[in-house]
């Protein structure tokens, strides 16, 4: 860079900088790029750019509600040189992501997606490639049980080990983050790798070290200026760079698992969802045309992997955050489980619905957790119209789901930890407004397993443990950004029930 331009980095703060650049690039697209007619309304360009000055990545979910009182239900986001349309409230999204879903069914590819996952795998294809890829591994899951008592024997299995590791801190504080990770991620990894792994196994807990540094990064700010300016930030240090790296590293252990599972292959035996994957491509051998190739099997295996562990271990810290944060809805649950189940028998699926107030717990867990608050994108793949207004091809849609769950209009309390609002008559009571998992041909393929784990790893938790803050530490609610919203680092103590 030269001393001079050493001396100007160190002297002006890199958010100036870059919140100047993406200032001028603001107007330029704005004063250059043709809006169509009866496009929905965007915030005055005086906004936006004061929006940009003020702009906190850390609550940009938060923020953009301002917006959205302002402007609308339906309002377009112009950043840099993508065109965003964010949508508010249940009609609009059961419009798009229901009624208008071949519109809808595609992922925007932005650049930081293009280079790590290439339009492969599950997450982030569209088209044949995402139709091949999905049919295929909702069947591979349900032919290792998903749905099934085995895959739900396989979780009460792995709880097990979760509440030895747990008892091992004797009753002193810890952070629970890498346990539920490493339980949970076991889980994923029994049916695409065929093995779990030790919480000790310290090549594993740098992956998952890895792929929480992922999660973080992908939301911050050098990351989202990254997608503006990809060619300019290639060429400069910093957390983009790291992400990349982790992002290298998670494809080489998948790709060494697949290399390990090719050494001893038997087609006449299928042990795993690698093993299936094996089979399918040699089926379509020769068929150039198909999806079921190397990279792709990379690429899907890390989707399963990485969806796998972090929504749902996420949501069980939440979990252990709220109970402990709340000890009188704690207790109620205790004696339910005690009413219920006792402390001999495992918690199981087809024990939930006798168990309405801890059923009812998990979901306001997931309600007030948020964990992915603007939606996982989808990209208009044709011109249409929707909510009376023009949505171009090619434009990028996100569905306000932190509205959706904390609408005063529709939850009694929203800013408030409550599992009432699931509870009618003492009765579990479902809701068309909470879409966690979201909806349409789209919504999240592993929400079976989710639910499953949940109810089963929660329920076991607090059937062995009453959750309490540690002497002097304050816990707070407060969350930590990434593109899964976790609670910011905590320590608590797992005082066992027996």
């Amino acid at each position: 860079m030269g001393f001079l331009g050493t001396l100007l980095w160190s002297v002006l703060h890199a958010r100036t900088l870059l919140l100047g650049a993406i200032a001028f690039l603001f107007f330029a697209y704005v004063f250059r790029k043709q809006r169509p007619k009866n496009c929905p309304p965007k915030p005055s360009s005086l906004f936006m750019l004061g929006s940009f000055f003020r702009l906190d990545f850390e609550k940009s979910h938060l923020q953009v509600q301002q917006i959205v009182k302002k402007y609308g239900n339906i309002i377009s986001l112009p950043f840099g040189g993508m065109h965003i349309v964010l949508l508010t409230g249940l009609p609009l999204i059961k419009e798009a992501l229901v009624h208008q879903d071949q519109h809808f069914i595609s992922r925007p590819m932005t650049p930081i997606r293009e280079r790590s996952f290439k339009r492969k795998g599950l997450a982030f294809s569209s088209g044949q490639i995402w139709k091949e890829q999905r049919r295929f591994t909702l069947t591979t899951l349900r032919n290792f049980g998903l749905g099934k008592k085995g895959l739900e024997e396989r979780i009460q299995e792995e709880t097990y080990y979760l509440v030895q590791s747990i008892r091992e801190e004797n009753g002193q504080p810890f952070d629970p983050h890498f346990k539920i990770n490493n339980a949970v991620s076991n889980i994923i990894c029994s049916v695409t790798f065929g093995e779990r792994f030790e919480y000790q196994d310290e090549k594993f807990q740098e992956l998952l070290r890895m792929m929480d540094e992922v999660i973080h990064l992908e939301t911050s700010a050098w990351c989202q200026f990254y997608n503006i300016l990809p060619r300019i930030f290639d060429l400069l240090p910093g957390p983009h760079q790291t992400l990349f790296k982790n992002w290298e590293n998670m494809k080489l252990f998948v790709a060494e698992m697949i290399e390990n599972h090719r050494r001893d292959w038997n087609p006449n035996e299928t042990r795993d969802f690698i093993d299936a994957y094996f089979k399918e491509m040699e089926k379509h051998k020769g068929n150039i045309t198909s999806s079921f190739d190397e990279e792709n099997l990379i690429y899907t295996t890390l989707d399963l992997f990485l969806a796998g562990t972090e929504t749902t271990s996420t949501t069980l810290r939440w979990a252990l955050l709220y109970m402990t944060l709340h000890p009188d809805i704690q207790e109620k649950v205790h004696a339910e489980i005690d009413r219920v189940i006792g402390q001999v028998q495992h918690p199981s699926m087809a024990l939930r619905e006798s168990m309405p107030y801890t059923h009812a717990v998990v979901h306001e867990v997931q309600r007030m957790g948020n964990i992915v608050p603007l939606n996982v994108p989808r990209e208009v793949t044709a011109d249409t119209n929707l909510g009376g207004y023009y949505l171009q091809k090619g434009t990028m849609v996100l569905t306000n789901l932190t509205a959706l769950h904390s609408d005063p209009a529709q939850w009694a309390t929203p800013d408030t930890f409550n599992p009432e609002h699931f509870l009618e008559n003492g009765q579990f009571k479902k809701r068309e407004d909470f879409l966690p998992f979201s909806i349409g041909k789209r919504n999240c393929l592993g929400e079976q397993l989710a639910r499953a784990e949940l109810f089963i790893f929660f329920t076991t938790l607090l059937q062995k443990f009453t959750f309490r803050p540690p002497d002097n530490e304050k816990l707070t609610q407060k969350f930590r950004m990434g593109s899964i919203l976790g609670p910011v680092k905590y320590r608590i103590c797992a005082v066992p029930r027996v």
